[in-house]
């Protein structure tokens, strides 16, 4: 049962059908490549600002090892011999032997990639202490050590007392940090 369409001369179209079933599939192709082209500068760009957002601060960056090392305040014979130039006096060191934090926790902030801390110091020195420096230690589950960022706490803690620092950002830690342990390298006295 044909209708006699052959007839009418429809054979021109024939090779259309074929012809647009290929310019799809070349269509389709190149929107799907356009697209993986379209998430990397997505993805790129990302990463640029989330580098460009952590600041000139030094918060991202990897802490210096000979910094890290606590040094002994300096004896009161010493200080008593030795003279600053036009008597400009170098800034007292306080005994971190009296000062310890208490507890600690951390938890991630921003979005996901920032450690935020919240400890609290307990000074039992006869004096106030300000510019409380600490080192975090960022570790796997199993123990096995990622990274360290330290961060100057620049608030006073009274004498004989403690004080909370919560949420305070100490840097971008790695996506696979689990475990924080954080202590004391320098203060000053107030």
């Amino acid at each position: 049962m044909r209708a006699g369409f052959d007839r009418i001369g429809l054979g021109r179209f024939a090779g259309q059908g074929e012809r647009l079933a290929r310019t799809a599939t070349v269509v389709s192709a190149t929107f799907g490549r356009s697209l993986l082209w379209l998430l990397a500068v997505f993805v790129l760009a990302c990463g640029i600002w989330m580098l460009l957002s952590t600041g000139s601060s030094a918060l991202g960056q990897p802490v210096n090892p000979a910094l890290a090392s606590v040094e002994s305040p300096p004896q009161a014979d010493a200080a008593a011999t030795t003279s600053a130039p036009s008597g400009a006096q170098a800034p007292a060191m306080a005994e971190l032997d009296r000062l310890r934090i208490s507890s600690q926790t951390w938890r991630r902030g921003g979005l996901g990639s920032r450690a935020l801390v919240t400890l609290t110091l307990r000074n039992d020195n006869d004096y106030a202490v300000k510019d409380v420096e600490i080192i975090c230690a960022f570790s796997r589950r199993d123990g096995s050590h990622l990274t360290d960022r330290s961060r100057v706490l620049g608030d006073i803690v009274s004498m004989k007392s403690r004080k909370t620092f919560a949420r305070v950002p100490v840097g971008v830690v790695n996506v696979n940090a689990d475990q924080a342990k954080c202590s004391l390298v320098a203060a000053r006295r107030e």
